[in-house]
């Protein structure tokens, strides 16, 4: 979509260049079979938004946390990987999760198990009506402080009236989507396709990857299509 279509985002974004990560790739990173708790926490520590505040953090905070909170390292092991003392480790790693917890936002309430049969009713909901269009049906899936983050917008669309002005910018009668299921960094997402007029065949529009709170979409993230060949999707669909 040209830049010029898009309305006036009403919030900017802090990290304007982050990018998804396939689940696929993430599968050596934590315990294939870890207990309710430590699968909650390690799909939070995945998260876009997790993701994004890391990269707000100094460097050796954010190396200590993900050497200890994410890969699960000791403090021993890490120490010796950064030549330092373990002091220091558990010093940085004190410091890093507080400001990590200062820099994310608000508890919210929790997503749906992955592959549950409400995650999977909010997600056919999602991609039903926004293969169609349905404008309404997409806004009553937000929460009231859902944020939509579009980078070639420059900025971010908050509240599901910022929200609703954005989809009827993007959902014209010339335009026709669909959308193709995957995973990134442990949440649902779609490669997003739009059809040529003059052909009908689908092109890669992007990748959106979606953010659920409870039932409802807390948040959206856009991107372009340079992410669509690392999760294996096509360029086009006939």
């Amino acid at each position: 979509m040209p830049v010029g279509r898009f309305p006036e985002p009403n919030g900017t974004s802090d990290v304007m260049w982050l990018e998804p990560y396939p689940d696929l790739l993430l599968e050596g990173i934590v315990d294939a079979a870890p207990g309710p708790d430590a699968r909650v926490e390690a799909r939070e520590a995945i998260s876009l938004a997790f993701v994004a505040a890391l990269q707000l953090l100094p460097p050796r905070q954010r190396a200590v946390l993900i050497l200890r909170d994410v890969l699960g390292f000791r403090a021993k092991e890490v120490a010796a990987m950064l030549d330092t003392t373990e002091d220091s480790v558990s010093s940085a790693l004190k410091h890093a999760r507080a400001n990590l917890q200062s820099k994310l936002p608000p508890p919210k309430d929790p997503p749906p198990a992955p592959s549950s049969p409400a995650e999977r009713a909010v997600i056919q909901q999602l991609a039903t009506a926004y293969e169609v269009g349905d404008v309404p049906a997409l806004v009553a899936l937000l929460t009231e402080d859902v944020v939509i983050t579009t980078p070639l917008a420059g900025g971010e669309y908050v509240g599901p009236a910022a929200a609703e002005r954005l989809f009827e910018a993007i959902f014209t009668p010339d335009r026709s989507y669909r959308l193709i299921h995957t995973w990134a960094n442990g949440q649902p997402a779609f490669g997003v396709y739009v059809a040529d007029p003059a052909t009908g065949v689908f092109h890669a529009n992007g990748m959106l990857v979606v953010t659920l709170a409870g039932d409802r979409i807390r948040a959206l993230t856009r991107f372009d299509n340079s992410v669509i060949a690392r999760f294996g999707l096509p360029r086009r669909l006939h």
